[in-house]
């Protein structure tokens, strides 16, 4: 009985992942002035895309058709080790955020990996940006992860988020704060969001993350659109964990007051989108930088405390 409630959690975030796209497209168009898509849009989207029969270019390869395979199921791995409203998930050990890191840098990998196979130079470019920006973004997410281990005294990721109280906010308050901020800009970044990458654009000079997956079709598509939730999720998730710390002690209170925690970061994510404009591409870089700065200072801090 007690996998029950993990497995529970593991399935709701499954679920409720791509419910987070269609929260901050709504925001966005409020603020636009539109009536906007629908709040399931995303859910309809697969359904469509899972029904397509997928075209392929002569010049690609397997890798081409393994990259969303991979990528998708890396992440849903990782989510396997990501805790809930504070609570372990099923799988979690000593060490996992490594764990997590490496998943993360798996489904980057294979997604490359797949731009490149089109031998297209337009999405050769998106993959080359897309690695620059994570020579800065993985290291920021790792410092943080660091950080925050070395405040609770803990490992992994459910020690970590599980340890976190009001009285360590208290007495660590300004380290916390540095991580939180940290995650968010690494939240933006990663998940292809303004102002380090616009997922609406279609300017081809502008395109980061898009430009790779120009050529998926179909099923594979879809693959990919619902990686980019679980993603959106599996960042946000951290942040909803560091800044929500206090345990009522009843698993159903507690999930729901997370679940509304992720809804409010998606509408935080809308509102930012709407008021603040996309960086220049060589101002990325230094957003990215301020990111890893932010972590090292917090883990400085900590060690000098």
């Amino acid at each position: 009985m007690e996998i029950v409630k993990p497995l529970t959690q593991y399935l709701a975030v499954m679920l409720l992942s791509p419910l987070l796209p269609g929260v901050i497209n709504r925001v966005k168009a409020f603020f636009g002035g539109r009536r906007g898509q629908p709040l399931l849009q995303l859910y309809f989207d697969l359904y469509k895309l899972f029904l397509k029969t997928p075209v392929y270019s002569r010049t690609t390869t397997w890798v081409f058709k393994a990259g969303p395979v991979v990528g998708v199921s890396a992440l849903v791995a990782a989510l396997a080790v990501l805790p809930f409203a504070g609570r372990p998930s099923f799988l979690t050990f000593e060490g996992d955020f490594i764990f997590l890191l490496y998943l993360l840098g798996l489904a980057r990998f294979v997604t490359v990996l797949a731009a490149l196979d089109t031998g297209s130079a337009f999405e050769g470019m998106g993959a080359s940006r897309e690695m620059q920006f994570a020579v800065f973004a993985e290291p920021a997410f790792f410092l943080g992860l660091a950080a925050l281990a070395r405040v609770t005294g803990q490992s992994s990721l459910a020690g970590m988020f599980g340890a976190l109280t009001g009285d360590i906010w208290r007495t660590a308050a300004p380290v916390l704060a540095l991580l939180t901020a940290s995650l968010l800009i690494v939240l933006l970044a990663e998940n292809s969001r303004v102002p380090a990458d616009d997922p609406n654009t279609h300017l081809e000079l502008t395109m980061i993350h898009e430009v790779m997956v120009l050529d998926h079709s179909g099923p594979e598509l879809a693959y990919i659109l619902y990686g980019a939730a679980l993603k959106l999720w599996l960042f946000g998730s951290l942040i909803a964990c560091m800044v929500l710390p206090r345990h009522s002690g009843s698993w159903a209170l507690n999930s729901a007051l997370f679940i509304l925690m992720m809804l409010g970061m998606a509408v935080a994510v809308g509102v930012l989108e709407s008021i603040i404009a996309r960086l220049r591409l060589t101002k990325v870089p230094y957003l990215l930088i301020t990111a890893f700065a932010f972590s090292a200072l917090a883990l400085i801090f900590q060690m000098g405390r």
